[in-house]
Order: C-alpha cells, then sequence, then structure tokens
C-alpha cells in the first residue's frame, strides 16, 4: 500500500506529463499501466491533468 501511495504521489508531482508515462508507448492520454514492485505486478491508472488528478483504478501483484 505505501509503495502504491509513494507512486502515486510521485506521478501526481509530474502534473501534465503523467499522461506519458508508462504504457501504452505510442500515445499518450487514456488508461495507463506502470509496472511496480520490481516487475511483480503494476497499477493501471488515468491522469486527468484538467482535474489536475491522478485516479488509480487498478493494482495487481503476483504472489
Amino acid at each position: 500500500m505505501a509503495e502504491v501511495e509513494r507512486l502515486a504521489t510521485e506521478l501526481a508531482a509530474l502534473g501534465v506529463d503523467a499522461a506519458k508515462v508508462g504504457r501504452p508507448f505510442d500515445r499518450e492520454g487514456g488508461l495507463r499501466e506502470f509496472d511496480i514492485l520490481g516487475g511483480r505486478g503494476y497499477m493501471s491508472f488515468l491522469a486527468v491533468p484538467r482535474h489536475h488528478c491522478i485516479y488509480i483504478c487498478n493494482v495487481t501483484w503476483y504472489g
């Protein structure tokens, strides 16, 4: 939980550039995925620059 909160804080600090982080690599915006815990999981998030928010939609880890 603490790792997800830390990553969400870092994504929020990126501001509008958070829409370019993670997968898919070929476009920006929309639902994004970001590897966490050294590749043992990922989190899906939605960056909405006009709301100045990061919405964490899903957190999945393997193990």
